[in-house]
């Protein structure tokens, strides 16, 4: 038995620090080391890279991560309270490294690919995805994504054209990787429980994403989507003088609108603007 196992077990040591999850945080803790290890062997493999873990919390996925042998793990945790049990699991093993402070605003500067793996809090989970997607990648380069999020959030994520999820969130995100679910986990998983079902899900950056102007994309998306009901003459107005002109040239209707129109479609016309200012 090594010293990550000899730790007490998660329960206990929350139990004894008095830690309770905050809304503030968005934490709900996950507490089953069959399902964190589940999760962890999900995301590898980690032979090739460190891994970057935001929101540990009491670190129930990062022991995880470490039994499962990651070489090197990044956890980014802005909830203070946990800082000293981490720092626990820390000095039973050396391969973590602890950032404190707000995941929208650190680099970890790691100069070896990076895996992604994450029960990341609910209230900017999606913040975070479309900040790496569109900025700044963690990784050099970033290998995957493997996150979890709620099941709403995962279904507009691999939504499709066509689908009552398909949205900007789709499109930001099928630009850039390929995107799948790995399965679902009951909210009694939590702690405390979520009123939702969540849902583990997996992104591959692609070789060659489907836009180098993801940022003029969003822009477009935000609104089309803003305005979803409407056709895109009305809802992408103020974009360009020569709209129905773009719209031709992509094989778009000007009565077709946003959850007609597929990913590839939206960066040709981010393209186009792009390529043609007023």
């Amino acid at each position: 038995m090594n010293a990550l196992e000899e730790l007490p077990p998660l329960k206990h040591v929350i139990d004894k620090a008095g830690l309770r999850a905050s809304k503030r945080f968005g934490q709900n803790f996950l507490m089953d080391l069959n399902l964190t290890r589940k999760i962890a062997r999900a995301g590898g493999p980690f032979d090739d890279c460190d891994v970057l873990e935001v929101g540990p919390g009491p670190g129930g996925l990062t022991r995880a991560l470490l039994l499962e042998g990651a070489t090197k793990v990044h956890a980014i945790e802005i909830d203070e309270r946990c800082l000293s049990i981490l720092a626990d699991i820390q000095h039973a093993d050396d391969r973590l490294i602890i950032h404190s402070g707000d995941a929208l605003h650190i680099n970890i500067n790691s100069q070896r690919p990076v895996r992604v793996v994450a029960n990341l809090p609910y209230n900017v989970g999606t913040l975070l995805l479309t900040n790496w997607l569109e900025h700044k990648a963690p990784g050099n380069p970033t290998l995957s994504y493997t996150l979890m999020f709620q099941k709403e959030v995962a279904e507009r994520i691999t939504a499709r054209v066509g689908d009552s999820a398909y949205g900007r969130l789709a499109v930001l995100t099928q630009l850039t990787c390929s995107c799948r679910q790995l399965f679902d986990v009951p909210p009694e998983a939590f702690v405390p429980a979520p009123k939702v079902t969540s849902t583990l899900v997996r992104l591959e950056p692609l070789a060659e994403p489907g836009s180098d102007d993801l940022s003029m994309v969003s822009h477009i998306t935000r609104l089309a989507f803003g305005q979803r009901r409407k056709m895109l003459r009305r809802s992408l107005s103020s974009l360009h003088p020569n709209l129905s002109e773009f719209l031709n040239k992509i094989g778009v209707r000007e009565e077709d609108r946003a959850e007609q129109v597929q990913p590839e479609q939206f960066a040709q016309l981010a393209k186009l603007v792009r390529q043609n200012p007023r």
